[in-house]
């Protein structure tokens, strides 16, 4: 399964996101900082990391299901998209 152009954007958007913010958690904890502070910006680099899985899977459901494969691969089974939806959960 590969990512569409545009989703793609996305995703990287929120990757880089995702890094900035980890970047800062960790600069936060060697400053000492409040543990409330830190747990925060860590639940906002989880779900910036879990917007991009779903962004993910979200493009892939869409290829799979307008069947617009690439190299011609074989479509994603319903189960596929499942268990890759699921372990984002």
């Amino acid at each position: 399964m590969k990512v569409e152009e545009e989703a793609m954007g996305a995703v990287l958007n929120r990757l880089r996101r995702a890094q900035g913010q980890l970047t800062g958690v960790i600069a936060m904890i060697e400053a000492g900082r409040d543990c409330k502070d830190v747990v925060t910006q860590l639940a906002a680099v989880s779900r910036a990391l879990d917007r991009a899985g779903f962004k993910i899977v979200a493009s892939g459901m869409r290829q799979c299901l307008s069947a617009e494969q690439q190299d011609d691969a074989a479509p994603m089974t319903e189960e596929e998209l499942e268990k890759l939806f699921l372990a984002l959960a």
